[in-house]
């Protein structure tokens, strides 16, 4: 990949903002010169998208409830497949070091939490979680629900307070009941704060964790020897990445790391605006996962994220603006060499790209929308782009791919919540016709009314593009007004 500067290699992703939304902006006239140029190089190809590379995650917890992930919740399964005919579901979460596995279903009647059926959502950490049991029947409704999506999984072992025998046998039958599905084992979630979190005494290191994450290897795959790990599954420390992946490179299928934008929700200075700015943090954290699979040879994947640690921040996790940072982070991390994301969510947390119960239905929320866009985007190559855009904070970006049908497109962000921007957008290629996909809100501060392409998703996870605008081509350049904090997805064709 061709190393560049971070304003003149733009990345793409699905956005929008509709034509209800620009209705309400006062743009410039039409004859108006553009104040941005978006120019693509298809003779520069970056990083590949796989098929693969959206995923969501949900906390261990949830498998105490047998009937959620099963075949027969209907709604979630085409929510879910509605972002794409593969992807990865990842099941862990601070409650997976609070599990329990017993293969004796009749032993855990009556054993099971009271409220079982109630939305779990994402573990805020304010103190520890209700153990879960985990029966045989939840795999197998597992098994069915990752069938039913065409998803495989990441799924979650409790180190911190299990034991290695039961890990092996729960990971046994796991892996006999969703076979080549389970593309990986964690051995445990977020260790590098074990010992502020209670689970270990204070000053465990990466010297404890590495010894205990040993013996558990060892013991698993004796069970199972096929078993595939990934790790460490650290919640930011970046200085465990490296010494893991000498140590066990031979050992893991990829580097597992979380990213979590902003946080506590209590502090004040957690904002849309700040959330939409770049973040120094994120880009120090790829850096180290650049490093470390430039020198170890190991793919790495965002197994757990989202906009703020603790569950999220009302008011900022579950708005439009969730929608943009989300889309864009799926780009900054495929530019970044990753190979996927899990977006962490479940019941009805801030966060959550999808929310709801069994009981009440499911809806997809804001967040959910970013997801789209990048699924409309599709699996491909990313292209090398220029902008020209005078700008003191990089708050217009973009991300460019040629698809795996052959076309170009492109995401662009206007992330600027004060201005409309017009951008003309030269594919490098001659193209006769350009296209454009919107997502729009009432507002940036939106948590509901949520379009792509004017089109909302039901409940049953059905979506269809209502308004495709068709662009204005001069030049060879396709020329497209941009409000003030929203996002479109540009395609390029012949005819």
């Amino acid at each position: 990949m061709l190393t560049m500067r971070r304003r003149d290699f733009l990345r793409l992703s699905v956005l929008a903002s509709s034509s209800s939304l620009i209705s309400r902006h006062s743009f410039a006239a039409p004859d108006s010169a553009p104040a941005a140029r978006l120019t693509i190089d298809p003779r520069h190809p970056g990083n590949r998208i796989g098929p693969d590379f959206t995923g969501l995650s949900y906390e261990t917890a949830q498998l105490g409830e047998p009937d959620f992930f099963s075949p027969a919740n209907t709604e979630l399964v085409a929510l879910v497949r509605r972002l794409g005919r593969s992807g990865v579901l990842r099941i862990g979460g601070n409650t997976s070091e609070f599990s329990r596995w017993t293969p004796d279903a009749a032993a855990a009647m009556g054993t099971e939490p009271a409220a079982a059926a109630a939305p779990v959502g994402p573990d805020t950490g304010k103190h520890p979680p209700t153990p879960t049991i985990i029966t045989p029947h939840a795999i197998r409704n597992l098994h069915g629900f990752i069938e039913a999506t065409g998803w495989k999984l990441i799924y979650g072992l409790n180190m911190g307070t299990g034991s290695a025998e039961t890990a092996a046998e729960e990971a046994a039958y796991v892996i006999n009941t969703l076979g080549p599905k389970i593309i990986a084992f964690q051995l445990c979630n977020e260790p590098d704060i074990f010992s502020r979190n209670g689970i270990r005494k204070p000053g465990y290191n990466y010297s404890d964790f590495a010894q205990e994450w040993r013996r558990f290897y060892e013991v698993i795959r004796q069970k199972v020897p096929n078993a595939p790990f990934a790790g460490p599954d650290t919640a930011f420390n970046n200085e465990w990445l490296a010494p893991f992946a000498k140590e066990f490179k031979d050992d893991i299928v990829f580097l597992s790391q979380h990213y979590y934008a902003e946080g506590p929700p209590t502090n004040p200075s957690t904002t849309i605006d700040r959330l939409l700015r770049p973040s120094p943090r994120l880009k120090a954290e790829f850096e180290g996962m650049q490093e470390t699979r430039s020198e170890f040879g190991l793919p790495f994947r965002l197994a757990e994220t989202n906009s703020c640690y603790g569950g999220g921040k009302q008011g900022v996790s579950d708005t439009f603006a969730s929608a943009l940072w989300g889309a864009e982070l799926m780009y900054q991390l495929a530019q970044a060499g990753g190979e996927g994301i899990n977006f962490h969510g479940g019941g009805y947390g801030w966060y959550t790209p999808i929310a709801g119960t069994r009981e009440k239905g499911f809806a997809a929320r804001p967040i959910y929308y970013g997801m789209l866009l990048f699924e409309q985007a599709g699996a491909g190559q990313l292209l090398e782009s220029a902008l020209d855009y005078a700008q003191e904070t990089p708050l217009l970006t973009a991300y460019s791919l040629r698809s795996e049908n052959g076309s170009i497109k492109t995401a662009i962000f206007n992330k600027h919540l004060d201005r409309n921007i017009r951008i003309a957008v030269n594919p490098g290629e001659r193209a006769a016709v350009a296209t454009a996909l919107r997502l729009a809100a009432p507002g940036i501060d939106a948590v509901s009314n949520v379009t792509l392409g004017a089109a909302a998703v039901d409940a049953n996870g059905k979506w269809k593009a209502a308004h495709e605008e068709h662009l204005p081509v001069d030049n060879n350049s396709a020329i497209i007004d941009l409000p003030a904090g929203s996002a479109v997805l540009v395609s390029f064709g012949s005819r």
